[in-house]
Formats: structure tokens, sequence, C-alpha cells
């Protein structure tokens, strides 16, 4: 059996500590082996580097990617919300084309940051085969909108429809004949309801009826307007509402939190990505932990649209599984999860490196259904991001990584 070797200052397993001057041997994708010290031979050397695996984004807009530097910073979500909606309406500067470069450019990032696996979401189907031609695997989320559908189920078979489509031959849509192409990784997707103030009831029952094998996911329990709409159904979430001609007066008041909203309308189950929770509640928490459901924190996003800063501690706290996205370039300055990791850090001093470290990889791979990512050890899929360090004699590898890596410092390997 032909196989290659890797070797590093450090290697990163996730699932033990690092291993200094260790090394990992790959046949056909997968990890063979792993030791330390003496390696194979033919080892490639990565030097003063350490080699840990692929990380995950597991929340992403990739196709809001023209928006980049468009979207001020806003106080409350629905006058962000309200300024994406006006930019959405305004069309895209250059058109098509340019939607498409800013997508596959953004795509393009996120695999030389580092990242093997993503959990997209979109509207309009415009980036699976500009992930997938940018070596990147991961879920596509197909994101439904409808607070007054008048055929929910129509809507639903018809989102399945466009993802038969979207599905075919990932080939080469979208690459420059002769362009190099990346490893090609796992994609699959899902149907999914965006938030509990811009979907109904019945779309939402639609929606888990016909659910596939990837996990739903929801924004949930992002803005204090949120939580005030679901209590009262008044506030800025039912003015917008109303602004944007979509309320419906047949919508009865849930006036319970919005984790229990969902959970009522059978939205909450094991997996189910649970998207932001800055204003989560302590009963909500416990009700998603006890479900299995995983939060997906994206703390640049929820400061930047002026939801606020996530209860970090109070997540890993309680016990559920905590992932992490970078959401869109219309709210994050860049998509990279190891920009994410030092804001993590930065909010919450207390959170082990090693930990946020887990969220980033191992946590996040499961979260999408993808349970051979995001260690490395015998049997996973040879995916890893490769982080040259400062300096030879630097010992705490997992701190550094969660600090403020530069973008110059990190590559994906293959």
């Amino acid at each position: 059996m032909s196989s290659t070797s890797l070797r590093a200052k450090w290697l990163l397993p996730i699932d033990r500590p690092p291993i200094e001057d260790g090394w990992v041997e790959i046949a056909h994708g997968r990890v063979v082996s792993v030791g330390a010290g003496r390696a194979p031979s033919d080892a490639v050397d990565l030097g003063d580097a350490v080699l840990l695996p692929g990380l995950v984004n597991a929340h992403a807009h990739v196709e809001l990617s023209w928006m980049h530097g468009r979207v001020p910073p806003a106080a409350s979500m629905d006058e962000w919300i309200r300024a994406v909606v006006a930019l959405r309406r305004g069309g895209v500067p250059g058109g098509r084309d340019a939607e498409v470069r800013a997508a596959r450019e953004a795509a393009t990032s996120m695999v030389a940051a580092g990242t093997a696996l993503v959990g997209d979401v979109s509207n309009t189907l415009l980036t699976p085969a500009l992930l997938s031609d940018a070596g990147l695997g991961g879920v596509v989320f197909h994101e439904l909108l409808g607070f007054n559908e008048i055929d929910p189920v129509g809507a639903v078979r018809a989102a399945w429809s466009r993802v038969e489509e979207a599905r075919g031959p990932l080939a080469s849509h979208g690459v420059a004949p002769g362009a190099p192409q990346a490893p090609r990784e796992p994609l699959s997707f899902s149907v999914v309801a965006h938030a509990p103030y811009s979907v109904s009831p019945a779309l939402f029952a639609a929606i888990v009826a016909r659910r596939g094998d990837a996990p739903l996911a929801i924004h949930l329990a992002e803005s204090p307007e949120e939580v005030e709409f679901l209590h009262s159904g008044q506030g800025p979430i039912r003015r917008m509402l109303e602004d944007l001609g979509v309320w419906t007066g047949t919508w009865v008041v849930p006036r319970c939190d919005p984790v229990q909203y969902v959970a009522n309308l059978g939205y909450v189950r094991p997996g189910t990505l649970a998207v932001h929770c800055v204003h989560v509640t302590d009963s909500g928490l416990d009700r998603l932990r006890r479900a299995r459901a995983v939060i997906v924190t994206c703390p640049r996003s929820n400061l930047r649209v002026g939801a606020g800063a996530p209860r970090l501690a109070h997540f890993y706290a309680s016990g559920i599984s905590v992932a992490i996205g970078t959401d869109s370039l219309a709210s994050a300055p860049s998509l990279s999860v190891f920009d994410e990791l030092a804001e993590m850090r930065r909010l919450a001093p207390e959170i082990a490196a090693a930990t946020l470290l887990e969220s980033a990889t191992r946590v996040g791979a499961e979260a999408l259904g993808f349970r051979d990512f995001g260690t490395i050890r015998p049997g996973q899929r040879a995916v890893f991001a490769a982080v040259a360090l400062p300096h030879a004699g630097l010992t705490d590898v997992e701190e550094y990584l969660v600090s403020g890596v530069p973008a110059s410092a990190v590559r994906r390997v293959p």
C-alpha cells in the first residue's frame, strides 16, 4: 500500500494532548498511523509548525459575500435586517458575475484559512458548485422564509427539487478552464427554516415532515427583539414584518421563549443546529442540551448586528455541544475560524484553549454529520491545517492557536 507521511514540530490530534515532534502516515486520503519522534523516512517535514485537523465553519452565508463592507454595524437586529433587505432589493453591483466572483473568492479564502467543512446557508443555491470546486465539504442548508406562506407543503417540495438540481454533478461549474482544483470533500444538503419570526408554523411543520438525513439548522434566540416578538407579538420585529408586507393577523402569539416555540413545532431534535443563541434562557439552554441539539456560536457577527455578546462560558458549563461559525461577510470581517477563535478567547478567557479548538474541529464536524473528520487518528480523513509557529521555543501551541493567528501563517494540507 503506497502511503505518504507528514511531520511537524507539533501534532494536535484534538482527542489527545499535543504531540511534540509528531508525524502522521496517510494512505488513500485516510490517516493510517500517528506517532512521535523518528518519522517515516519519506515524511514531508513541515518544520516549526502545528498540524491539526481541518477547521469547521459550522455557519456561514457564502452567497452574501458581495455585501462585504456594504452593511454598517447596527444598534439592533431589526435595523441590521432592514439594511440587508434594502441592499438585496437594490441588486448586486456588477450583477450575477460579481455575485459569483465574490462567493468564489470567499470559499477560496476559507480553504486558505485552514477550513475543511462548512455549514453554508443558501437561499438561492448559488454556492454548492463553488464550495465543491474550492475543496470544501459540509452541508448546504437551503433556507426558507415564509411568514405567511400560502402553500407550505408546495414550497418545501419545490425547495427539495432545487436541491436535487444542485446536487447533480458538482464537477467544474464556475471554475475557469485549466484552473487548479482542490481535493473534493463530500457535500450534503438540508432544507431548513430561517428563524422563528420569519417562518410560519405550517412551513415549519412541512420542513420537519420532509427533513433529510442532514441536520436541521435555524437562527435562534439571536436578539432581544426576537424574544419580545414571540412573547408579545409586538415590537420592532412586528413593525418590520408589517413594513415588508408579510405580516398576517392569523399568526397566534406563542407567548414563550424562542427555544420552547420551535420545540413545540417539532424543530428541536437531536443534531439541530441552533445558531447564535445570544439571548437563550437557562431553561431554553437546558431544553436544547436535553434534546442533543448543538449551539453554533458566531460572536463577531452577534456584536456587529447589535445582538450583543453570547454567554460562551455559560454554554460550555451547561454541557451542550458548541460549534463555531463566522456568519457572513455582511456581518463579519472575515470567514476565518481562527479569527472567530480569537474573539471567543477575548470574550471568555476562562474557557480552555483545547476546548475551543475541539469546537472548531471535532464538534463542528460531528454537528454537520461528518464523524470521520475533526481528529487525527487512524481511519479519519486526512484533511489538515498547518500553522507556522512564530518561534521554535513555543510550547503552548493550543493557546497560540486561539489567540490570533495571522492569516499568512495558515495553510490547508493537502
